[in-house]
């Protein structure tokens, strides 16, 4: 190859040259999106084969003991410098919680972009979820939902906190733990979640979209009936036209493809329960709310009335965004998350 190169005519030197700048950007683009695809992709398989050979022993993380953190460790060199942004973070570890029919998966992106940044993603599957075994009809309870996050909450050392980030339903989740687990949440960041108030219902806030929850529980044909048709439903999922038209209709199509693949039944129990949030506890968390303005199953109205009925310390919005932002705007997400990092 070496003598091949040095004896090029001047013609077709100039070709390659010119070649070499059509690819430029853009290109280099789409071959790391390429990349991060097939590091997913491998990620899913490697810990769907862990699920069949070690069954409920194996971790429903994915973060900082992947290989996949070893081959994007890689793009550093060994003399990069940490980002000096860091030094103005003094909690680093972000945990992200998916939301309804996701799992940990569906932050690949979002995991590698904070891993390149010198900070600690964890993502978490929770129950019925993911790679997580438990059947999703069993699940009746928030609590039961979101005992992957409060098992890892409980064995953080007790000088230590983490950020919150919660997706969707998953926001429900990030509540119950503000207000069992305060002590250990630094802050709680809700991406187009359901931030909910006292006494309200996770579904509540979807009630613009999918009417009330008595009508719902009625007359929906996304319902699952795990014990029976006699007896109440115990989970729901969307069609997947109409999951990709509520969720995915600014997302790239290999994501889309990728989420329609893993995508999982939800728990309709969690969803339908009435939150108990005291002020003492839950109040006096660091919330901070992060709306989706392209979003079709939280429309950027409902999200304004949460924020404006449950204020939180800081709004931030991302312009061109779906429901999935770690999909369809995952640097402008990443920015976001940082800078919220920051803040004392």
């Amino acid at each position: 190859m070496g003598n091949r190169f040095t004896c090029m005519t001047k013609k077709e030197t100039k070709d390659v040259g010119s070649r070499s700048k059509r690819m430029g950007r853009s290109q280099r683009k789409l071959v790391a999106e390429e990349d991060l695809h097939l590091q997913a992709l491998s990620m899913a398989l490697q810990q769907h084969q862990l699920s069949q050979r070690f069954e409920g022993s194996m971790s429903r993380r994915i973060g900082s003991t992947s290989s996949r953190r070893r081959n994007l460790s890689d793009s550093f060199s060994a003399n990069k410098q940490v980002p000096e942004i860091l030094e103005n973070i003094k909690i680093k570890k972000f945990v992200l919680i998916h939301g309804e029919g996701f799992g940990a998966w569906c932050w690949y992106k979002t995991v590698a972009l904070l891993e390149e940044s010198g900070l600690l993603p964890v993502a978490l599957d929770l129950t019925g979820s993911g790679i997580d075994l438990t059947d999703a009809n069993s699940v009746t309870t928030l609590a039961e939902y979101s005992k992957p996050l409060t098992d890892y909450l409980v064995n953080l050392p007790d000088d230590e906190k983490v950020i919150l980030i919660g997706h969707s339903i998953g926001g429900a989740c990030i509540s119950y733990a503000l207000e069992h687990y305060s002590q250990k949440i630094s802050k709680a960041i809700f991406l187009c979640a359901t931030m909910v108030t006292d006494g309200q219902r996770p579904f509540d806030v979807f009630a613009d979209e999918l009417g009330s929850a008595e009508h719902f529980m009625k007359e929906s044909k996304f319902l699952i009936h795990g014990n029976g048709k006699e007896k109440p439903p115990t989970g729901f999922m969307f069609e997947k036209e109409q999951m990709k038209g509520l969720y995915f209709n600014q997302s790239p199509s290999k994501d889309v493809a990728l989420a329609m693949v893993s995508m999982r039944p939800s728990p309709l129990g969690p969803i339908m329960e009435k939150l108990s949030l005291s002020p003492n506890k839950y109040g006096r968390g660091h919330r901070f709310y992060i709306q989706t303005l392209d979003d079709r199953a939280l429309s950027p109205d409902v999200q304004e009335k949460l924020v404006r009925e449950n204020p939180p310390e800081g709004v931030f919005k991302i312009k061109g965004s779906d429901h999935c932002p770690f999909f369809s705007k995952p640097q402008s997400l990443h920015k976001i998350l940082v800078e919220i990092a920051q803040i004392p």
